[in-house]
C-alpha cells in the first residue's frame, strides 16, 4: 500500500447499493434510466440469501459471497471485515474487484489496505445497525485519503452526509436505502446526492485554497 504523492483530487462519484431483492430482473431493467440521473461509477447488488444457483443468476458486483462471484461473471465483492477479506482475496484477485467495509479501527482499515483491497468503506451500520457519527466518518475519511492510494468510499446515510464526505477526501460516496425510499423517487434522489458531492467538494477546494 503506497502513500497519496498528489494533493489534488477527482470528484467524487457515486457508488450505488441496491435494495435487498430477491429477483433483480425488474430492478436490471429500471438501472440505464436511472443511472443517467447522476455519475454513478458502480452498483452493488444485494440479494437475498437463497441457494448459490439462484445467486449466480443475479451477480455484478455482489454483496458478500466472494465464492459465487468468479463463478457468476461478476467485477468483484464488497466483503464486511478482515477476516472476510483474507479468506476471500485468494479466490478473487488478481482479476476481481475487491472491496472492503467493517473497518471500525484504523489498523484494520490499514491491515486491509497492505492485503491488496481496491478499496475501503467507512461508515456503513454494524450488526445492530448502529454506525459511527457523521463527524467521526468524515474525520476516518480524510485520514485515509491524506495518506493512502486505495480509493476511500464514504457510507452516506442522506444528501448531507454525502456532501459532507465528498469534502472531506472521499473517491466515492455509497448511497442506498435513501435513495429507493426517498418520496420524490430514485432518479430525483440520485440527482440531489449528486449535487451534494458536486457542492461538497467544490467547497473542499475553496477552503483548501483560503488555508494555502
Amino acid at each position: 500500500m503506497s502513500a497519496k504523492t498528489a494533493p489534488s483530487r477527482p470528484a467524487p462519484r457515486l457508488y450505488l447499493a441496491t435494495p435487498l431483492v430477491d429477483d433483480p430482473v425488474a430492478l436490471v431493467a429500471s438501472l440505464p434510466k436511472l443511472l443517467a440521473a447522476a455519475d454513478v461509477a458502480a452498483v452493488l447488488l444485494r440479494l437475498t440469501e437463497t441457494d448459490p444457483r439462484t445467486m449466480l443468476a443475479c451477480i455484478k458486483v455482489l454483496d458478500g459471497h466472494a465464492d459465487l462471484v468468479a463463478r457468476g461473471g461478476a467485477d468483484g465483492a464488497h466483503l464486511n471485515g478482515v477476516d472476510a477479506m483474507q479468506e476471500g482475496l485468494p479466490s478473487l484477485k488478481p482479476d476481481r474487484i475487491v472491496g472492503v467495509g467493517g473497518l471500525f479501527t484504523r489498523h484494520d482499515a490499514m491491515i486491509a489496505g497492505e492485503a491488496g483491497a481496491d478499496y475501503v468503506l467507512f461508515g456503513e451500520p454494524d450488526a445492530q445497525g448502529q454506525r459511527p457519527s457523521t463527524e467521526a466518518i468524515a474525520e476516518r475519511l480524510q485520514w485515509w485519503a491524506e495518506l493512502f492510494e486505495p480509493p476511500c468510499v464514504g457510507y452516506a446515510a442522506n444528501r448531507d452526509e454525502a456532501g459532507e464526505f465528498a469534502a472531506a477526501g472521499a473517491d466515492f460516496i455509497l448511497v442506498g436505502d435513501c435513495i429507493w425510499t426517498d418520496q420524490a423517487g430514485p432518479a430525483a434522489a440520485l440527482a440531489a446526492v449528486g449535487h451534494a458531492i458536486r457542492k461538497g467538494y467544490a467547497e473542499s477546494g475553496q477552503l483548501k485554497a483560503a488555508r494555502d
